[in-house]
């Protein structure tokens, strides 16, 4: 009996999956099982990933890497994790929706480390973000000579006030304070921003007109409304004379009048001059969150000097006073931080032995993740989507947590190969201290190191969606999938570069880090800027070629969109179409887009209805009345294409398609369609024939850009931009987030683009491009003030000869390598 009690508890202890050898049961969990997940374009993918290893998923852009690893695996870790915490603090967290897939088991808690840009707001730093500044602070708060006061009075975001009035204790005691000091390092001019603003009046008025004659040119002040009435109005001014007649009181309360109670309209409103009001609604806000007209005006309209009382540091005198051996904080966070690094550790005060040894080995994982080269006083939103992400990496390191799942997209954009194999040794280490991780690459540097491999296709977008290949790098050589087919490939140097039809010049750049450097940039052909990851590829370009006139860039920020936002939206493809649709049925072309009146009533055009569940997630369903096409019936009533253009009924469409269908096709299906027949429209298919040439021929014209890969937005990117009329075109890493058999078909567009007369400069790690360039631009020999330099400028051959003959930079070292066996 009792022996049989003792079986039966076992066995209901164990399960059926308990090893007969006597291992603990907890010991069996060590697999990720995902049973059929259909998230975006996956297709019921079943999958077993191993925990405690680097696993790499590979695949063509659009193969669904990233809805399985981040829209599946970690969203729904995050998920259940979330789903902890009280009602309460669950209303305060984002909602996340459960994905679409059967069962998930064995998952771990999930750190996802994207590329998402770190904030471009113009008070964060890097010594910000990472928290090394709020070590700093503190460390010259005790230490600084003469002291500042508290660590707050070397913040720049903070500034020094006083206050007076009564001051109530804990016990109910209160007490007049005549004048209550608080600390802040924050300098007053420039309120800790750096930088002062002039405003050149020219760009804000044409003083030969009146203000009801259209005098302000700012944009959103036009003659007749009520921006502009706002001044007619308020008793100050004659809207009918021209402003280079008002007399000086008339100027001031034009321009400068501070905020000020007046009767305007019938009502009573606060009336401030011009430059105010543009200071406020304008220069107070991120440039780059302005609306593209509003970034151009005020790109036009106003100066940013380096402030004058801070000389940029954007901290208050009392700070920059405060020393430790004659430097301040504005000279330890202006130091590259390897250097920095160096000076902490020449610091001996044992009365802040643990604050010195906490920010010795704080700035010691900055130099060892490889950005060493960076100083803290770097702004946060002029960081490449590499630094950023390996910024993000840093908190992660000397972590005390083990048996998490840490999830990387793509963490070699932005490095060079010397620089690749310092990611992998971090990746490694972060696996054997016990942890899963997940990682998307295309680099066959990173997919060789890793202990299981999952490749996913065959194609792209409806192509792709399935597991082609799970098992180690060795198998998955002779596996016979496209990864495995291009894992080892290796380019040709080109043998009979172009030759240059011109140059464009750049003498005494020393943007960032650059170094008085001068040197001629090649025009007619293709040139590639490289170097290693801070050598100053991109201040020299961006520094010194973007705003010349016929110099288009494609630069790498992020394409910002929201569910209603599309390919067609984007590129400016639903333009034509709408028009399209407009013209062969006689009506407006406001009615078939989804934003405006074709828009379903009952879900506003979004396609999905959002229901409130109060304290629960929000629900999203989609909608019954259009059935997710987004527009009102009678709208998909009017067909284009067929053998009749109209509304379904006497005139007949047979075979015609409503807007909903064409905005369901993929692009080279769009292609076929706008490119002959009665639906032949020349202005959408010449945007659709540059949506293929950059390979997103498999993408829906009308899927929301919110479900788009990071190498799916870049290429729509450049699409977009190889519309516009330029001599020049200068691409930021176009490669990033193609697979090894895109890259090919890059490289034949950029062939294309020199071929019609363009020249192109790319900056580019990837040793193919290299390889096929005309010419090439070498920056070095490191990073930050070891860097600035050219080193090389010339063609392939000649760099790897150079590298053969014992002289070699590190690019052509790399380069060597790669087409050696070629």
């Amino acid at each position: 009996m009792n022996t049989a009690s003792t079986a039966t508890s076992t066995t209901a202890r164990t399960g059926t999956d308990a090893p007969s050898s006597g291992a603990h049961p907890a010991d069996t969990h060590d697999l990720i099982r995902v049973h059929g997940a259909r998230e975006n374009n996956l297709r019921d993918v079943d999958l077993e990933i191993p925990k405690r290893r680097l696993t790499v998923f590979t695949g063509v852009s659009g193969s669904g890497k990233s809805s399985l690893v981040f829209a599946t695996i970690a969203a729904e870790s995050q998920r259940m994790i979330n789903e902890t915490y009280s009602a309460f603090v669950q209303g305060l967290m984002p909602s996340l929706s459960r994905p679409d897939v059967d069962l998930l088991e064995g998952l771990t808690t999930a750190i996802v480390v994207g590329q998402e840009r770190l904030g471009a707001n113009p008070r964060s730093t890097l010594g910000t973000v990472t928290d090394t500044n709020a070590l700093l602070r503190l460390l010259f708060s005790r230490l600084g000579t003469p002291s500042a006061g508290p660590a707050v009075a070397y913040s720049f975001n903070i500034p020094a006030r006083t206050a007076s009035g009564v001051m109530t204790s804990s016990t109910g005691e209160k007490q007049i304070v005549r004048e209550a000091t608080y600390h802040g390092g924050m300098c007053p001019r420039c309120e800790g921003r750096g930088t002062v603003s002039d405003i050149d009046l020219s760009e804000l008025v044409d003083e030969d007109k009146s203000l009801n004659e259209g005098a302000i040119t700012v944009p959103g002040y036009k003659a007749g409304g009520w921006s502009v009435r706002f001044f007619t109005e308020s008793g100050y001014l004659d809207g009918d004379k021209p402003v280079r007649d008002y007399n000086e009181t008339e100027r001031h309360d034009f321009l400068y009048r501070d905020a000020t109670k007046r009767k305007i309209g019938g009502a009573n409103l606060t009336y401030e001059g011009l430059v105010p009001q543009v200071r406020r609604s304008m220069l107070a806000k991120d440039r780059d969150a302005l609306q593209p007209h509003l970034r151009a005006f005020v790109d036009r309209a106003v100066t940013f000097i380096t402030c004058p009382d801070c000389g940029g540091t954007r901290l208050a005198e009392a700070a920059l006073a405060s020393k430790i051996k004659g430097v301040n904080i504005a000279d330890a966070c202006a130091m590259q931080i390897g250097d920095l690094a160096d000076w902490v550790r020449g610091l001996d005060e044992p009365s802040v032995a643990p604050l010195l040894g906490n920010l010795q080995h704080l700035l010691d994982k900055f130099v060892e993740i490889g950005l060493g080269y960076l100083s803290l006083d770097r702004p946060s939103g002029t960081l490449s989507g590499g630094e950023a992400q390996r910024t993000k990496l840093i908190s992660h390191l000397g972590s005390a947590l083990t048996d998490i799942t840490y999830v990387f997209d793509e963490p070699t954009i932005g490095l060079h190969p010397h620089d690749i194999q310092r990611m992998n040794d971090l990746l490694l280490q972060l696996r054997d201290k016990g942890n899963t991780v997940l990682v998307v690459e295309h680099k066959p540097e990173t997919i060789t190191i890793a202990d299981h491999v999952v490749d996913l296709g065959p194609g792209a977008g409806s192509a792709g969606g399935t597991v082609c290949f799970e098992g180690s790098v060795e198998e998955l050589l002779s596996s016979g999938t496209l990864t495995g087919r291009h894992l080892e490939d290796r380019a040709s140097l080109k043998e009979s570069p172009r030759a240059a039809t011109g140059a464009l010049e750049i003498r005494g750049a020393n943007t960032h880090n650059l170094r008085d450097v001068d040197v001629d940039v090649p025009l007619g052909v293709l040139c590639v800027v490289t170097g290693v990851a801070g050598s100053g590829k991109s201040s020299l370009i961006h520094g010194s070629l973007a705003g010349r006139d016929g110099v288009v860039v494609v630069d790498q920020a992020a394409i910002k969109g929201s569910r209603r936002s599309n390919p067609a939206t984007y590129t400016g493809l639903l333009e034509p179409i709408r028009k399209a649709f407009a013209k062969a049925n006689g009506v407006k072309p406001a009615l078939f887009s989804a934003n405006s009146e074709g828009a379903c009533p009952t879900c506003n055009g979004a396609g999905v209805v959002y229901t409130q569940l109060g304290f629960m997630d929000t629900v999203a369903t989609t909608c019954e009345e259009c059935e997710g096409k987004r527009f009102q019936a009678a709208v998909l009533e009017y067909k284009l294409g067929g053998s009749g253009d109209g509304p379904d009924g006497d005139g007949g469409t047979d075979g015609g398609k409503d807007i909903a269908e064409v905005l369901a096709m993929s692009v080279a299906e769009a292609e076929e369609f706008f490119g002959s027949g009665s639906a032949r429209t020349p202005a959408a298919h010449k945007i659709l024939e540059r949506l293929s040439d950059v390979g997103l021929g498999y993408l829906k014209i009308g899927q929301p850009l919110t479900t788009l890969s990071g190498g799916e937005r870049q290429r729509l990117k450049l699409a977009t931009y190889l519309g516009e009329d330029g001599g020049v075109y200068v691409l930021d890493e176009p490669t990033a987030g193609l697979h090894l058999a895109d890259v090919e078909n890059l490289l034949a567009l950029l062939d294309r683009l020199v071929a019609s007369g363009k020249s192109v400069v790319v900056i580019e790690h990837h040793q193919a491009v290299m390889a096929h360039a005309d010419w090439i631009i070498d920056l070095g020999p490191g990073a930050g003030h070891d860097g600035g330099r050219v080193v090389f400028e010339g063609t392939p051959t000649d760099l790897v000869a150079r590298a053969k003959a014992g002289e070699p930079t590190l690019t052509g070292q790399h380069l060597a390598e790669y087409v050696r066996t070629s």
